[in-house]
């Protein structure tokens, strides 16, 4: 890796040294064509007898060598110019790149102000660093996060494998401990699943199987499905809303009811109540899933769809942080959209579905 990059480094120099030197040659060259034009016109014209020859040709020879002197100093100017015109910030441009292949995001670039297209050019290789920048840190993030979500449940299960070595342990206690070890397990597999059919999500870009079902009786179901967690707290459910039909990927809508009554179920308090309702109207349908639970802080409401992010820090064994995820990508796929409010009374998820023809 350090020989690429002294080569690389190397090949930039000799581009550098390529073009101030094809810099050069053209200045010389133009130079060189126009002393030549200026001494031909000045040996027709002796020729002509329009200028004299002898020693008042001798001044005309003055000039000659006088407009030469003239022509190498401005060469020289001209030169310098154009380099630091040209080649300046083609050369801030080429180390630029340079920084940002050996992984360095933070690099920044300003080629003057020479003219539009180089500020043009800065602001495009600016935005592309920090773009790139801010995908290294969600990259980074990732890795963080996935690994200590992991790595948690792991460690629980060998603290608790240990502890059911010991023969004289109760059976209660390991009754206990298996469960224990079971819902860590059943966290693993559902965790991985997740990843599994978010990956899946990012690479799709369009919809199929699309079918028209019915809504109500879905939402229904997720809600039948996850009965043992809402009976477990004491949940109480309010479902108000008629007969919907939907025209979507009946499987992937079913993981974002899912996904959305999970959470208000889990966020929701004690003997707490989580409603569901849904509007209709001439472009799109509506499902609003409500629980009165803790506000939600406004400066965590735009990455609550984030992978892994998880804005309270306390119910951290509660989730992993992908449900919002899977959801957000999914109804991205469906054209539509979700909304979050949350105040000190309840927390409401508004999702927004456009209506479509088979």
């Amino acid at each position: 890796m350090k020989h690429s990059t002294v080569k690389k480094k190397k090949d930039d120099k000799n581009v550098i040294r390529y073009l101030r030197t094809t810099l050069m040659v053209g200045v010389a060259l133009i130079l060189l064509i126009a002393l030549g034009s200026y001494a031909l016109v000045n040996y027709f014209l002796i020729q002509s007898r329009i200028l004299p020859q002898g020693d008042e040709g001798a001044l005309g020879i003055f000039w000659v060598i006088a407009f030469t002197l003239f022509c190498i100093a401005m060469g020289i100017g001209l030169s310098f110019v154009l380099g630091k015109m040209l080649i300046t910030p083609i050369r801030r441009l080429i180390e630029g790149m340079t920084k940002l292949s050996e992984g360095d995001f933070s690099t920044r670039i300003s080629l003057g102000k020479y003219a539009d297209s180089t500020t043009e050019v800065s602001k495009a290789f600016n935005l592309l660093a920090a773009q790139l920048q801010s995908t290294e840190i969600l990259r980074s993030d990732f890795v963080n996060n996935f690994s200590h979500e992991v790595k948690t449940p792991l460690v629980s299960i060998t603290g608790l494998v240990s502890l059911l070595k010991n023969d004289n342990l109760p059976k209660s206690k390991r009754v206990q401990y298996v469960e224990l070890i079971e819902e860590e397990i059943q966290r693993l597999s559902s965790m991985t699943t997740n990843m599994l059919n978010l990956s899946k999500l990012e690479k799709q870009e369009i919809i199929t199987n699309k079918t028209s079902f019915n809504l109500s009786e879905q939402i229904r179901t997720c809600v039948l499905l996850l009965e043992k967690k809402w009976t477990k707290k004491k949940t109480r459910l309010a479902l108000d809303f008629d007969e919907y039909e939907l025209y979507a990927n009946e499987d992937l809508m079913k993981q974002v009811w899912i996904n959305l009554i999970d959470n208000a179920i889990k966020f929701s308090k004690e003997k707490g109540t989580v409603s569901i309702a849904i509007e209709d109207s001439k472009t799109d349908i509506t499902v609003s899933i409500s629980n009165t639970g803790d506000k939600i802080k406004d400066e965590d409401l735009d990455k609550i769809f984030n992978k892994f992010y998880q804005s309270d820090e306390s119910r951290h064994k509660e989730g992993h942080g992908i449900g919002l995820s899977i959801v957000s990508r999914i109804l991205y796929l469906h054209e539509g959209k979700i909304n979050v409010e949350s105040t000190d009374e309840k927390t409401v998820f508004a999702v927004t579905l456009p209506k479509t023809d088979k």
